[in-house]
């Protein structure tokens, strides 16, 4: 892992191009991110997930996935079933704690079941986001709802679950897009909340999982801390907020810095990223043009980034016992209890 690059790529297609291989070998990043548009079938995603790994020569490099279930996951079927969306497992939390812990806990181990058969490791889940109302609905149906414990509760639960199936969660978006008012892939949002505010609401469900091996930023200002800068950029967000009142330690990495939030040139947010105090640029849409410029702007995994990142990894299971069938089957008794 001391070859690689402190930045996670994506391809175009279902299969990697020659062009493609030749850069990965050539640029090391540590490791990969797969969309819909690289999902075709069961062999055809095996098959994309191991040359992604045959590329950079390292068998344990991560491969990772959106697959939160309502309007956000990647695998469809047949693949895999479309799961509800997390606001249906907090509704069923908030009539039955128990059930909907238990339910948020089994749908991660089914994404679990589903991402480990094609060669997936790493999920980029729970969304740990508190919304607010007026906010803008990009995170919306995707929140477990607008109460932090029942958020960090089912959170948890489903960081939980994915590894126990041998998956690795990473929370996000990191310290809170709940707020925000517009979406993140079109524009920059400014977040003009109290800083105390914050801290009751936005930061807490990150507080309670910040044992979590990996979290993702949120392109998001927040005019308390830094009016300046989005907290992907933002030096005092990452190291005030981020490591020091939240406590994270793990392996921080950037969300997707091909969205419209984030300004400048690719090699210039990617220098700003990792000056900020992230460890992993993370650029997902695959444009060769665009990933040579973060890729030279990225230098080694070192340090503490690289100690971070060998951490992340160390924290991989073995898949426990659980029968997929069975969990199948329990998991859809309590939507058909619901309905």
């Amino acid at each position: 892992m001391s070859e690689s690059k402190r930045m996670i790529l994506g391809a175009a297609g279902l299969s990697l191009t020659p062009d493609e291989i030749a850069f990965y070998r050539d640029e090391r990043p540590w490791g990969f991110i797969l969309f819909a548009r690289n999902v075709g079938e069961a062999a055809q995603l095996r098959d994309l997930t191991s040359a992604m790994r045959e590329s950079v020569g390292r068998a344990d490099a991560p491969v990772f996935i959106d697959q939160e279930g309502g309007r956000v996951q990647r695998l469809r079927p047949p693949l895999a079933p479309n799961y509800p969306a997390a606001s249906a497992l907090g509704a069923l939390y908030h009539r039955d704690r128990e059930a909907g812990v238990r339910a948020t806990w089994l749908m991660s181990r089914l994404h679990a079941f589903d991402l480990m058969h094609r060669g997936v490791d790493v999920d980029c889940l729970p969304v740990l986001d508190v919304p607010v109302e007026g906010a803008h609905d990009v995170i919306g149906q995707r929140a477990y709802g607008r109460d932090p414990e029942a958020v960090a509760a089912l959170g948890r639960a489903a960081a939980d679950g994915l590894l126990a199936g041998g998956v690795l969660p990473v929370m996000k978006h990191i310290p809170g897009h709940g707020r925000a008012g517009a979406d993140t892939h079109v524009e920059l949002p400014t977040v003009t909340a109290p800083l105390e505010e914050l801290r009751e609401r936005d930061f807490a469900p990150f507080r309670s999982l910040r044992d979590l091996p990996m979290a993702m930023t949120a392109h998001v200002v927040y005019s308390a801390i830094d009016p300046g800068n989005p907290a992907t950029h933002s030096a005092r967000v990452v190291r005030e907020i981020v490591r020091g009142e939240i406590g994270f330690d793990g392996l921080l990495m950037s969300d997707d810095i091909s969205m419209k939030a984030l300004s400048g040139d690719f090699a210039t947010k990617s220098a700003a990223i990792l000056a900020a105090g992230c460890d992993l640029v993370l650029h997902c849409n695959g444009v060769m043009e665009e990933m040579r410029a973060v890729a030279g702007a990225t230098g080694p995994l070192s340090g503490k980034p690289l100690e971070r990142a060998e951490r992340a990894l160390a924290a991989r299971r073995k898949p426990d016992k659980s029968v997929e069938a069975a969990a199948r089957a329990e998991f859809a008794g309590y939507f058909e209890a619901a309905a």
